[in-house]
This record gives structure tokens, sequence and C-alpha cells, in this order.
């Protein structure tokens, strides 16, 4: 007799806790996931702010469908042309409303473009420290994960990288710490896994002036915000800054592995010499991914998507109203709803589950809710889910 598939998944999967959320899922259309019994989900999550424009769009399927028909794996990243990579980037150049970010370095996923963008701007700069934010997190490989702000995920797995320093997110004094040391600045304009906290206008535009001065590289880490979950194509946009490197992924392959930073030609161009293949990759750009994500971008902006995004975060914000919830923050679709304890998330997640809600917590945030659905979501679909959050919250409360 076989093994189930959840024996495999004991038996074979590497685990990466000790308690994996382990749904058996058959299907996913829309915002809705269905395990192997039948049991429909909200998923309020997007699979952590990836789905943007759903599960399965199937504007983005025709879209892999299409290219499948063509050719999938050519060669390594910039030696062919290849029209889904060079019509995305084209798309992405534009989706910036710059002139400066004009070149796209494509990237499996987020961390590996964090990793090209560390190596970008050491290599341009010719300076060793980077900066980043306490309570920031940019990825897991070695290098993305010296960034992280936070110890409990890095001792283990020390030596990391030198001459990495942090900063408080928002702190104006700390924008100091700046100086002509400093290759790049790594930051999010909404800190994630921070639990959704963002800093002002004034704040971003003293950061960018203070890059300028001391000739630092500004690098936005937009995995989480772009493709729009802020309300703004890029999270960016609302800021009146320009980065000099930007760097997506997550929501930007409607469901495929994808990742890019995006910068100025000049800066671009210093991959490309001393040594000459500075940044290879195999497999990113894939062309299934960038035509997925092509069409990703085209869906967002075709559909007017961004114009309907702060309705709904007010309608979450009218909606969930509970003595449970000590705070509500968020901005667009990112949404962070404040409890007491990590006890107390974890039972409200608990609840949620079982009655068809996929929701979640923050790495560094953990007694705050996360909230970050699909941009398709519906009002009535909102209603739906802040329903069934309530009754979980009541259910918690009350216990």
């Amino acid at each position: 007799m076989g093994f189930t598939h959840r024996q495999l998944f004991q038996k074979h999967m590497a685990p990466t806790s000790d308690a994996p959320l382990a749904l058996e899922i058959k299907s996913a259309e829309h915002i809705y996931l269905t395990d192997t019994a039948g049991k429909k989900y909200i998923d309020l999550i997007s699979g952590i702010a990836v789905s943007n424009v759903g599960h399965r769009n199937p504007e983005v399927v025709q879209a892999i469908k299409d290219q499948l028909d063509q050719y999938m794996h050519l060669m390594v990243y910039g030696e062919y042309i290849q029209s889904p990579q060079v019509l995305l980037a084209e798309a992405l150049a534009k989706s910036t409303n710059t002139d400066s970010l004009n070149q796209v370095y494509f990237t499996n996923s987020g961390t590996e473009a964090v990793e090209g963008a560390m190596k970008l701007a050491k290599r341009y700069t010719k300076r060793r420290e980077i900066i980043s934010c306490h309570n920031a997190y940019h990825g897991a490989t070695q290098g993305a994960l010296s960034l992280a702000g936070d110890e409990h995920f890095k001792n283990s797995f020390r030596p990391l990288l030198p001459d990495i320093r942090h900063i408080q997110h928002g702190n104006l004094d700390d924008l100091n710490q700046i100086t002509t040391k400093t290759a790049a600045i790594f930051i999010e304009i909404v800190g994630g896994e921070a639990g959704i906290k963002r800093a002002s206008k004034a704040y971003f535009k003293a950061l960018r002036a203070r890059c300028t001065e001391v000739g630092c590289l500004l690098v936005l880490d937009e995995i989480q915000t772009g493709f729009g979950r802020t309300g703004t194509f890029w999270a960016f946009q609302a800021m009146d800054i320009i980065p000099d490197i930007l760097l997506s992924a997550k929501g930007m392959g409607g469901g495929m592995p994808i990742g890019a930073f995006i910068a100025n030609e000049s800066l671009m161009q210093t991959l490309s010499y001393a040594p000459v293949l500075g940044h290879i990759t195999t497999f990113g750009g894939h062309p299934v991914s960038c035509a997925a994500s092509l069409a990703t971008l085209n869906f967002i902006q075709n559909n007017q998507l961004l114009d309907k995004i702060e309705e709904k975060h007010q309608l979450f914000k009218e909606l969930l109203i509970h003595p449970i919830i000590q705070e509500f923050r968020g901005v667009g679709l990112m949404i962070a709803v404040e409890m007491q304890d990590f006890k107390t998330v974890k039972a409200v997640i608990d609840e949620c589950i079982l009655n068809g809600l996929i929701t979640d917590w923050f790495l560094f945030c953990d007694n705050s809710l996360r909230i970050a659905p699909p941009l398709v979501i519906t009002n009535e679909e909102i209603k739906m889910a802040c329903n069934i959050l309530l009754q979980a919250m009541d259910k918690v409360y009350k216990s």
C-alpha cells in the first residue's frame, strides 16, 4: 500500500518549522483555495503577497500556455533576445514613471534580487558598508540574511557578511549614520515583517537627500509592496522620491517565480566588465515567468485595480472593530491587526482556518495579524472575510 501525500510530505519534504499548516490543497481560483476534502478557504494573505491578481488568473494562465507553445528555457540570462524578457523589461521601466529606472536584471526570487543589488552597489560605489533597518527582512540567503534586522534569525548562521549596520526605520536622526563609507541602504517603504510600519514622506525625502549628499545608493525593497499592493503601482510613487535601485518579486509573477532589480543603465553596465559576467543567473528571467509577469502587470493596469484599493482598505478598517484589536495599521491591502500577544493572534489564526479563512502573523511582530488579500477581492468578499475574522475574535475573546 502506497503512502498518502500527507505521509510523503512528512517523510520527504524538508521542514521549515515544527508545526506547518499542512493544508492539502487540490485547487485554487480567484481568492479561494480548496482542499482535498472539498473545503474552501478564503486566502487572506495571497500566499504572502504573491497572488495579487488572484489564483490562476485567466489572463495569466493563458499567457503561460501561449509561451509554453513557443519555448521555455533557452540560455542563461542576458545572452539571447527573448521577447517575454524584453517586453516585460520595457513595461517595468514604463511602470516606474521615471527615466532613470530603465534597465532590468531578472532573477528567480526576491532574495536573489537583493543579492544582485548588493553586488551592484559594492561594484558601482567601490564601498563595502551596507545599511538596513532594524526589524527588516530582505531574504534568507547569507547575504540577504546579513541585512535582516533581527538577531534571533541570524545568530545560528554566523559568520555572515561584515560591514553591515542597522538604523531605525523612520528615525531622522539615524540618517547621519549614512556616510561616505556607505555603499547602499536597503529599506522598505512599508516595513512588511515589522508589522506594516510606514515612515512619513518627509522621512523618505530626507533619506533620498542624504544618500545623494554622501554618494550612497538608495535601494528600495518593494518585494512585498510592488505591483499595486499599497494603492500605487510602486509604493515609492506616493513618496515623491526615486530610488537608485528598485527591487521586485512576490506579486510580480502572478503566481510564478520571478524577481528583479531595476536601475539606471550607468549602474547596470558595471556588472558587465571587470570582471565580465559580474552577475549571472541560469533561470533568472525564465520566459514562462516573464510572460506571466507581463500578463499580471497588464491586468492590474487594464482593469484599474489601483483605483479601488483605498476603498477596500477603508472597508476592512470600518468592519474590523473588536475589543481584542489594539491597533489597525496599514496602507492599501497591506494591513496589520494588532492584539495583546502572539498567543491571542495564534488562537485567532487557528479558529479562522477551522472556519475557512487563511491569515498569518509577522516575523518581527507576532502580536499582529496579517491581512494581504488578492487585489481582486470584492467588497462582498471582504465582508465575508471580516465576518469570519470577527467570529474568530469573539470566540478567542470570550475564552
